[in-house]
């Protein structure tokens, strides 16, 4: 495998927007990437037009990103491979690829959510289903970034958490470029949660420009539902400034308040009397929030974490409560002190 920091070998497993924008980042680098896509039909489309028509139109793609459907192709003796997949098929495509994967390559995790059974952020499920992996040799990469700007060389600024430094640094020079910044931090599972946990959020903020309120009764939910995610991070052993930087309220207020952002587009048709189940057939890519509303909340009460926020999303996507009956519970609930003792 290849040791220069400014040409390495990559395999990207993912190929949606984010995967294809990370993918495509790393090939125009000068990067040799390999990316693997789950549909033929975009495989042919990247292959006779250099581009995703399917999940990032109108974005040409680098020449040093070659595609496949081999996934074992895309991790075989690679420096680093990013998994960019859905939360709930993670653990199935890991476990694909675990007998390619050199126990030298660096695996990093850009995928957000928490898995539902057993309430795994995504590391944690790459280390069931991936023993082998020494958590010195796994990151993780959020932050408020949405594909398409990365794609069109917005500047952008994320974060890459790690246990090992060494590790993370690696990844942010492997990575970062004059438009897409890379921060790092040691704290993984504060990363990982805040990732998670702002698409839950960001459904309650759709939900209320649904619902046609005003700007502040979003700031105060954005405020609110950060102190959520604080919460669940210290009870799990996370830093608490990890949530005041990229991967926290970063990240928290681009996805509550971007119209790009698949999970405010549910709240916002939810908000609107649409019905859930026929928001999602319409939608091509995955909103993480709605399979990660059920995992906050069945972890949240396990771990004895007040989360109102959430747990009213909750309510709203899986018992059909109405979007105006769960903002009037959370505003009449008991009055208290605003900050929390830690």
């Amino acid at each position: 495998m290849g040791s220069k920091d400014d040409q390495l070998k990559l395999g990207v497993i993912g190929g949606g927007s984010w995967g294809t924008s990370l993918a495509n980042l790393a090939g125009r680098k000068g990067h040799a990437v390999d990316l693997w896509v789950y549909e033929l039909e975009v495989k042919k489309q990247i292959r006779s037009h250099h581009e995703n028509r399917t999940f990032l139109p109108g974005v040409t793609l680098s020449a040093n990103m070659n595609v496949t459907n081999n996934i074992a192709k895309a991790v075989y003796q690679k420096d680093l491979v990013l998994v960019v997949v859905p939360s709930h098929v993670m653990r199935m495509t890991t476990a694909q690829f675990g007998d390619h994967l050199s126990p030298d390559t660096i695996l990093v995790s850009a995928s957000k959510g928490i898995e539902n059974d057993t309430h795994l952020t995504m590391t944690g499920v790459m280390g069931e289903t991936l023993p082998f992996l020494s958590p010195d040799r796994t990151g993780v990469l959020s932050g408020p970034s949405f594909a398409r700007e990365v794609s069109r060389e917005v500047p952008t600024a994320v974060t890459v958490a790690s246990k090992n430094q060494d590790t993370a640094e690696l990844i942010q020079r492997a990575l970062a470029t004059p438009f897409f910044r890379i921060y790092t931090i040691d704290d993984v599972m504060g990363v990982e949660l805040g990732g998670a946990v702002k698409n839950v959020i960001a459904i309650a903020a759709g939900a209320i420009d649904g619902l046609g309120l005003g700007q502040n009764t979003r700031a105060a939910l954005i405020t609110r539902g950060q102190t959520e995610i604080r919460r669940l991070g210290l009870r799990m052993g996370a830093q608490p400034r990890t949530f005041t930087g990229l991967a926290g309220i970063g990240d928290l207020v681009l996805t509550c308040t971007g119209d790009q952002s698949r999970n405010h587009t549910v709240g916002k048709r939810i908000g609107k009397g649409e019905n859930l189940a026929d928001i999602l057939e319409d939608m091509q890519m995955v909103a993480e929030g709605v399979k990660t509303a059920r995992s906050v909340y069945n972890l949240s009460r396990k771990l004895g974490v007040e989360m109102p926020i959430c747990h009213t999303v909750y309510h709203v996507l899986y018992d059909n409560m109405p979007p105006r009956e769960g903002l009037f519970t959370l505003m009449t609930r008991d009055l208290k002190y605003e900050l929390d003792a830690v």
